[in-house]
């Protein structure tokens, strides 16, 4: 990474700064999922070395700057999860996964730069997708108790907001329309960390189930010599169920 940035390296590495490389360590934190997905050895591999290497062209910018250096980096990480594990590394005892979260968040909050924080919803990050900040929040709010004790408590509240969801399109209100159907999204996603389950990738998964089947429907569709703007909904509909099989 200094080669590339040095006086002989690459013009493009040398130009780019903590900013530009925003997109980039987006991007290779979802091909990491995606290959994880896929649970093929290589391609994981592949891909966290390309998340690696963004984290050592940061620290690289840093270093020239005088900020930091990738041993600064992996120092304090280590220093970082001895501290907060100290039934590990220290005296306690915590025997449960509850526990371990509990005194987490514990040590968390009696750290330099979060002893201020007033709120136990702070520190999720504002640019998380959607689906996954709205899960993080609401598994901040369960820690202290702000949940339901049992499944059957959780699902008329689903009812509810569709049923106000429904009520909304009466208004023809796009605002209010809007609000509902994001109670109904969050809703959701509160049932699903209920259930133990990640809404990202409940919903990557049915994105993957449907370009499969809808790939399906356009092979067909040019096999038999038909265009897709061409067709009915009820053909559609038949190869749609016919995927489902394949």
């Amino acid at each position: 990474m200094a080669k590339l940035r040095g006086p002989e390296g690459c013009p493009w590495d040398r130009k780019q700064t903590p900013d530009s490389l925003k997109p980039f360590l987006v991007e290779e934190c979802y091909e990491v999922i995606d290959a994880l997905e896929d649970g093929a050895p290589d391609k994981i591999r592949e891909e966290l070395g390309d998340l690696l290497f963004q984290i050592v062209f940061h620290a690289r910018i840093a270093e020239e700057a005088g900020q930091f250096t990738i041993n600064d980096i992996i120092t304090a990480i280590h220093e970082k999860m001895t501290r907060r594990h100290p039934h590990v590394f220290g005296e306690e005892t915590l025997t449960t996964a509850e526990e371990v979260v509990s005194k987490w968040e514990d040590i968390k909050r009696k750290e330099k730069g979060h002893e201020d924080r007033k709120s136990i919803l702070e520190g999720v990050p504002k640019e998380l997708p959607a689906l996954l900040r709205a899960h993080r929040l609401q598994e901040r709010a369960a820690r202290v108790g702000f949940d339901w004790a049992h499944l059957n408590e959780a699902l008329p509240k689903l009812d509810e907001e569709i049923a106000e969801f429904k009520e909304s399109l009466k208004t023809e209100d796009a605002g209010k329309i809007e609000e509902e159907l994001g109670d109904v999204f969050f809703m959701l996603v509160n049932l699903s960390r209920f259930l133990g389950l990640n809404p990202e990738d409940a919903l990557r998964k049915t994105i993957g189930k449907f370009i499969h089947r809808f790939r399906y429907i356009e092979e067909h569709a040019e096999q038999a010599g038909r265009s897709l703007n061409n067709m009915t909904m009820d053909e559609m509909e038949k190869l749609w169920q016919e995927a489902k099989e394949h």
